[in-house]
């Protein structure tokens, strides 16, 4: 795919996914979306729960959107949280579902520019570790 990345559109439909959280807990809403190799645009948003624990992140969102709407593989990665709709990063575990989805190339947009997802996750574990 050589579609160039409008990370403007991305970032704006991570912000409204952002408005549609639910996080009475934290108080920090969080909005993904994320550019699919086939074009789509898929987004999600963090779902507290009173039991910690089983909070789903944004991005588990985004990718069972993904995988709801067909599959496929995410190009380009974007995530915004708070009040402010701040660039943030993904945490650890999310960094291994994208990795999962999107692959070492996967872009993702940080508060220090757009990096690829093998410097986000070094020595990534993935499918071809797995016998």
């Amino acid at each position: 795919m050589t579609t160039e990345i409008d990370w403007d559109a991305l970032r704006a439909a991570a912000a409204e996914m952002a408005g549609r959280a639910y996080a009475p807990y934290s108080s920090f809403a969080v909005g993904a979306a994320a550019l699919v190799d086939d074009g789509r645009v898929v987004t999600g948003c963090n779902v507290e729960n009173a039991a910690y624990g089983v909070t789903l992140c944004a991005e588990c969102g985004l990718v069972s959107s993904l995988i709801a709407g067909g599959g496929g593989r995410l190009v380009a990665f974007t995530c915004v949280g708070g009040p402010e709709r701040r660039l943030t990063t993904p945490c650890g575990r999310c960094r291994q579902l994208l990795w999962e989805h999107g692959g070492p190339d996967l872009l993702v947009e940080t508060p220090e520019g757009v990096l690829t997802m093998d410097r986000m996750l070094p020595q990534a574990f993935g499918p071809d570790q797995l016998p």
